[in-house]
C-alpha cells in the first residue's frame, strides 16, 4: 500500500483517497466490487469508475496495462521496494528500476514537513494548552494507525474523568497534522447546538460564505468539504451533550440531531476523520462499530509506568513506593497530580508515610471530579454502585439480582449503562463475568452512599 500510495503521488500529486484505498485492499484481499462498495457504502458503480481511474494510472507509471484481474499476480511476481535513505531522501521501485526518482514531489514533502503543515488549516482554538505529556506511545501509535492508515471515519476516544483525553487527542494532532487539509478541535463543553457547531465548522472552511439555516443543507455543505479535503475534527466534551440522571448516551432535549450528524459522518464515503472525546460511548458508535470497521472506539487506561513521571515532576520521595501509589489511583494522571500535591503538602511529600494512612484517602478536588460523573447517573445505576461498593469480592450477575433490588430489565440496563460510563471493571472466570469498582471509586460511592439514594 505504501509502494501504491507513492506511485499514484508521484503521478498525480495527491494521495490515494479514501476510495482507491479501499479498492486496492479489497482487491488484494480477493473481493469483488460490489464488495468493494458494500464495505463503502457507495455504489458498484461508482467504485468501477474510481477503479478505472486507478488502474490507468498505475498502468501509466509501471508501463503494462494493470486491471483488477492481474494486480496481484503483477504484485507478486515483481520486486517491490521502498528505500528511506539516512540523507532524508527516498523512493520506490520495482526489479531494480526507480519509479519515483527522488527529487519527486513525494520527497519533497518528506523532506520538509514543515512546508506541509504551513499548507494546513489548523484551528485549535477551544483547545487548551499543554503544559506536559507522559508516555502513551503505544496509544498514539494504534490511534495514528487507525486514521491514517486504515481510514476510520469516526472514532470514540473514551476514558473516565482526567484520564488524558484531551491531553492524548492533542498531542496527536500534533503527531499527524501534516497528513491533513484542515485539522479542527470544537469543544462541546458548553453543549452547543447540531446547527452552532455546523455553522461553527462550515465557517472555517468557508469565512466569507453565507451559511444556510437548514441542518440538513449544513450536513451536506460539510459532507461535501470532508470529502474534498483531508480533514481532523476532533470533538472535546462530547459526554454534555447527553443528560443527567438518564442511561448512558440519552441526548438532552433539543440535541437529537447530533445522533443523524455522527450516523452520517460514519456512512458517508469521505476521506476525513471525526474524533469524539468523551466519559462515556455514545450509542450510535455502540450501535455501529459491531458492523462498520470505519467506527471504533478506544478506551483509554492507565497511564502505566509512566505516571511514575508525574510523581517525580512534583518531587515525592520514596520512589520504592511509586509504583503502588499509582496503581491506587488507577495511573488516572489526574488523580495522582491531585493526590501528589495533596501528599507534598500534608505529609512533606513522603509516599510511604502516606500510604500507611488506614483509608485511602481523596483529596477535595478528586471528589469533585468525581462528582461531575456521578450526578449523572440514574437510580437504579446509583443503586448497582451502592451495592458493587459494599461488596469485598468481585460479583456475578446472578448475586446482583438478588442483592439488588430492581427489576431484571431495570437492573440489565443500569449496568449496561455503567459499563459504557467506563464506571464497571469486569473480570471473566470461567464462563462467568464478574463486576467490581476500582479502589478509587469505592470509598467515594461508600462516602456519599446514603445521599445518592
Amino acid at each position: 500500500m505504501k509502494f501504491a500510495d507513492e506511485l499514484v503521488f508521484a503521478h498525480t500529486g495527491k494521495h490515494l483517497d479514501y476510495l482507491q484505498d479501499a479498492i486496492l485492499r479489497g482487491t488484494l484481499q480477493g473481493e469483488k466490487y460490489g464488495k468493494i462498495a458494500e464495505e463503502a457504502h457507495v455504489s458498484e458503480g461508482h467504485v468501477r469508475d474510481i477503479a478505472y481511474e486507478l488502474w490507468k494510472i498505475l498502468s501509466e507509471v509501471l508501463g503494462e496495462d494493470i486491471t483488477k484481474a492481474n494486480f496481484r499476480a503483477i504484485l507478486k511476481r515483481g520486486n517491490f521496494y521502498y528505500v528511506s535513505s539516512a540523507s532524508g531522501k527516498s523512493f520506490v521501485g520495482i526489479n531494480n528500476v526507480n519509479i519515483c526518482p527522488e527529487t519527486s514531489q513525494s520527497t519533497q514533502v518528506k523532506q520538509q514537513p514543515q512546508e506541509t503543515s504551513n499548507q494546513s488549516r489548523i484551528d485549535l482554538g477551544d483547545a487548551p494548552e499543554i503544559f506536559s505529556f507522559y508516555g502513551r506511545k503505544d496509544e498514539l501509535a494504534n490511534l495514528e494507525n487507525w486514521i491514517l492508515q486504515d481510514r476510520c471515519r469516526i472514532i470514540a476516544l473514551l476514558g473516565i474523568n482526567g484520564i488524558g483525553k484531551t491531553t492524548l487527542s492533542l498531542r496527536l494532532i500534533e503527531q499527524i497534522k501534516t497528513h491533513f487539509d484542515y485539522v479542527i478541535y470544537p469543544s462541546l463543553r458548553f453543549s452547543p447546538s447540531l446547527n452552532g457547531t455546523l455553522t461553527n465548522l462550515l465557517q472555517i472552511f468557508s469565512p466569507e460564505a453565507d451559511i444556510p439555516d437548514s441542518i440538513e443543507t449544513q450536513l451536506s455543505q460539510l459532507m461535501d468539504y470532508l470529502r474534498k479535503y483531508r480533514c481532523l475534527i476532533v470533538l472535546d466534551d462530547v459526554q454534555m451533550l447527553f443528560s443527567e440522571g438518564q442511561l448512558a448516551g440519552q441526548y438532552k432535549s433539543g440535541y437529537e440531531d447530533y445522533r443523524l450528524f455522527f450516523k452520517r459522518i460514519s456512512e458517508a464515503c469521505h476521506q476525513s476523520c471525526l474524533v469524539l472525546n468523551c466519559w462515556e460511548k455514545p450509542r450510535e458508535v455502540a450501535e455501529i462499530e459491531t458492523k462498520n470497521n470505519c467506527v471504533r472506539s478506544f478506551v483509554l487506561g492507565s497511564l502505566g509506568i509512566a505516571a511514575k513521571e508525574i510523581l517525580r515532576y512534583q518531587k515525592l520521595s520514596d520512589e520504592d513506593c511509586w509504583e503502588t501509589l499509582s496503581d491506587t489511583y488507577q495511573g488516572n494522571p489526574l488523580w495522582l497530580e491531585l493526590t501528589a500535591i495533596l501528599i507534598q503538602e500534608l505529609f512533606g511529600g513522603r509516599v510511604e508515610e502516606f500510604l500507611q494512612c488506614d483509608a485511602l484517602i481523596l483529596d477535595d478536588s478528586l471528589k469533585a471530579q468525581l462528582d461531575q460523573q456521578f450526578q449523572r447517573l440514574t437510580q437504579p445505576e446509583q443503586a448497582v454502585m451502592t451495592q458493587l461498593a459494599n461488596e469485598s469480592e468481585p460479583v456475578a450477575l446472578p448475586q446482583l439480582f438478588q442483592t439488588v433490588q430492581l427489576s431484571a430489565s431495570d437492573l440489565l440496563n443500569a449496568m449496561r449503562s455503567l459499563g459504557r460510563r467506563l464506571l464497571l471493571e469486569t473480570k471473566e472466570q470461567g464462563k462467568t463475568t464478574f463486576f467490581s469498582l476500582n479502589p478509587v471509586l469505592k470509598p467515594y460511592v461508600k462516602n456519599i452512599g446514603i445521599a445518592l439514594k
